[in-house]
């Protein structure tokens, strides 16, 4: 099996050596090795830590609208380098809702390629890890087929 392309993990998760981390929150945690990229057009706004969840839906929803998917998968690609992979990362733990669960579905559903959590490969896109409860993403995320599966 051909692992994805492009894969989200905690940046406390380790990853497999192809694997180029990517940073799509507002900053890498302190201490961080030398060796990753930002993608900040990914990362949530001001607001990450002080919005609540359907605020923050709304929020970050409107970030990826004004973004083009394909670009961004292009861009990651390109990040990432011939043979290796693109891994989103983020602070959250597997399991705890963060925004590279959403930035993963909505990658998916333009790339047509499953974009999973690092240790999760095996679940279908709705089921991320770390996707929020469904009721509050069809308020945002109707139109995204790979969230509206939940």
């Amino acid at each position: 099996m051909i692992p994805p392309a492009i894969i989200t993990a905690s940046w406390f998760t380790p990853l497999p050596t192809d694997c180029l981390r990517i940073g799509i929150s507002r900053s890498a945690p302190r201490r961080t090795a030398a060796g990753y990229r930002m993608e900040r057009r990914l990362a949530p706004g001001p607001w990450f830590s002080t919005a609540s969840t359907p605020d923050y839906l709304r929020l970050f929803a409107a970030i990826l609208a004004g973004l083009d998917p394909l670009a961004i998968a292009a861009d990651l690609a390109a990040m990432a380098g011939p043979g290796r992979r693109a891994a989103l990362l983020c602070y959250e733990p597997a399991g705890q809702f963060c925004h590279r669960s959403l930035v993963a579905a909505w990658l998916s559903e333009a790339i047509g390629q499953l974009v999973p959590e690092i240790g999760f490969e095996h679940l279908a896109q709705h089921q991320h890890p770390c996707l929020p409860p469904a009721d509050l993403l069809m308020t945002n995320y109707a139109n995204c087929k790979a969230i509206r599966s939940c």
